[in-house]
């Protein structure tokens, strides 16, 4: 057997802060930082429902320059580029997000944007990410941020671990959303801050669901073509945070150690991410079931997960069973695993659940050959009927 060999690059963040009131730790961070001119990005149900964003604006005093409330789902460039032409006019120094996996990248995206002097929707296409039919993949160069973030999530999808961000182009000719990828090594926040009271306003679904999404980084992380021992460590344990975590969540939502369980997984969920493992066909499937048919992040891993396992099965089968022992069945089938927990959690677990029409099939099965992570998928997929296949599984 070949020795291993690789790289691990430690990622551009500062330090995660966790198990700490946000609004005292979101003060002192501001403070060391230095900042002035402090733009923040919240949620707009939490500014509505909650005064989890008056909170964060009183421990930010008089250093707070602008807050923004309007960041629909999928993190629209139209959106994003209109945030950031406001943070540009607060003259932000310092973003602050509060809230899910669409502030928290539309805040990697206004750092993009500042960056390279992005003032229009249109001019984001010289930044995104191409892959073509065959996926090879091309990314722009792009100048990095002095605008950095300090991100405060409310979900665990945990974008806010990694230095990539999704955002959809609404305005396509034809009509399709497209899920865009960009990337920069600055877009990754310099400080997360881990408060399990932050989330209890979260909905029940998204907050299960984006645990799910978390549980999908680590277990395509370790079924990888290109794993490395760090993450799999990390991941391992990830599984059982996230296994644990959750269901005490869905038993006792008020329980703040089982969520602060789930928000230490989805972080360590993310070291793969950070060092350039290739995840499979769940991401990669799911980049365009949001994208193109408005899923939600985490249902796209609960419908595709089980699945595509079952499907990779065949060549990773020792991967895995560290999948299947980690969730608490050594022995077992990991995709059934992954599948029981869905289901413990109440989670839809078909294409026809989360809303996705017949008609839609074939559409999403072609748009996922451009995506990265369906290239890298371990089971060679060589086209859009492979990828039918497993929607007509999954239907």
């Amino acid at each position: 057997m070949p020795m291993p060999n690789g790289t691990y690059r430690y990622p551009n963040m500062d330090r995660v802060i966790y198990g700490q009131p946000f609004a005292a730790a979101l003060a002192a961070e501001r403070a060391r930082l230095g900042a002035t001119h402090v733009f923040l990005m919240a949620s707009g149900t939490l500014a509505r429902e909650t005064a989890l964003v008056a909170y964060a604006q009183a421990a930010l005093g008089n250093h707070l320059a602008g807050v923004w409330t309007h960041m629909p789902a999928h993190t629209p460039r139209v959106d994003v580029v209109a945030a950031a032409n406001a943070a540009r006019a607060a003259e932000a120094d310092l973003l602050v997000t509060l809230g899910g996996g669409s502030v928290t990248d539309a805040a990697k995206m206004v750092g993009l944007c500042l960056a390279n002097d992005i003032t229009t929707p249109a001019q984001l296409d010289g930044l995104r990410a191409l892959t073509d039919a065959d996926g090879v993949t091309r990314r722009p160069p792009t100048k990095a941020g002095k605008v950095r973030t300090i991100s405060i999530p409310t979900t665990l999808s945990a974008g806010e671990f990694s230095s990539f961000a999704g955002c959809t182009d609404t305005e396509a000719a034809d009509g399709v959303h497209r899920k865009e990828s960009y990337a920069s090594a600055t877009m990754i926040p310099e400080v997360v801050i881990l408060d399990p009271a932050v989330t209890l306003p979260t909905p029940e679904w998204l907050w299960l669901s984006t645990g799910i999404r978390a549980l999908d980084h680590a277990v395509e992380d370790i079924c990888s073509v290109n794993s490395q021992p760090m993450s799999d460590g990390t991941s391992m344990h990830a599984l059982r945070l996230l296994a644990r975590g959750l269901r005490g969540c869905k038993a006792n939502p008020d329980d703040l150690a089982a969520r602060l369980d789930c928000q230490l997984g989805a972080w360590m969920s993310m070291v793969g991410s950070q060092n350039g493992v290739a995840k499979g066909a769940s991401h990669g499937i799911g980049h365009v079931l949001g994208g193109t048919a408005g899923v939600p992040h985490g249902y796209t891993s609960c419908v595709m997960l089980p699945h595509v396992l079952r499907f990779n099965q065949p060549v990773n089968a020792a991967r895995q069973a560290w999948v299947a022992e980690a969730l608490g069945a050594p022995g077992g089938d990991a995709g059934d695993a992954v599948a029981a927990l869905i289901a413990d959690l109440g989670l839809p677990g078909t294409l026809q659940a989360v809303g996705v029409r017949a008609d839609q099939l074939d559409t999403i099965a072609t748009g996922a050959m451009h995506d990265r992570w369906v290239h890298t998928n371990p089971r060679k997929i060589d086209g859009p009927a492979v990828v039918r296949t497993l929607l007509d599984v999954a239907w």
